[in-house]
């Protein structure tokens, strides 16, 4: 068998193996995944962690004004904390793969200081953009209402 042969063969072979591999990727679980490691993140408190779960460019659009890069991200989640904002909890409805990037929603909830300081429940819907950098995700774009 020629080179060329060769060469074809292992084409063809690597043609039939790699989207079986494109095709395991489990979007879910790995939205899934990325909603547990936020909220195990910010539930401890730890901004730095916080802010590493972002790309250097990424977005937040929260109520008011949009928060870009991520030590502004971190800075605006930990003044969320330092007020009482606790108990984050995401549940992924939905995730959708496009080349290297994911698209998540869902919905949130978290608990807050309500009327008079008692603790009130907040929740609602959630989206999320991921980027993959290498074999991690990074959030270039969080909103929610």
């Amino acid at each position: 068998m020629g080179l060329a042969n060769k060469l074809r063969g292992t084409a063809v072979l690597l043609c039939l193996i790699v989207p079986t591999f494109a095709s395991a990727a489990d979007p879910t679980a790995d939205a899934k995944a990325a909603a547990a490691r936020w909220d195990q993140t910010y539930n401890s408190g730890d901004m730095d962690g916080l802010k590493g779960l972002y790309a250097a460019d990424a977005m937040v659009i929260p109520k008011g004004a949009a928060v870009s890069g991520a030590d502004k991200i971190g800075a605006f989640f930990a003044g969320l904390k330092a007020k009482g904002f606790e108990e984050h909890a995401i549940k992924v409805n939905s995730a959708q793969m496009k080349g290297d990037v994911l698209l998540v929603t869902g919905r949130w909830s978290m608990s807050g200081p309500g009327e008079g300081g008692a603790k009130k429940t907040f929740e609602g819907n959630w989206v999320n953009v991921l980027e993959r950098e290498g074999s991690d995700w990074r959030t270039v774009l969080h909103t929610w209402n």
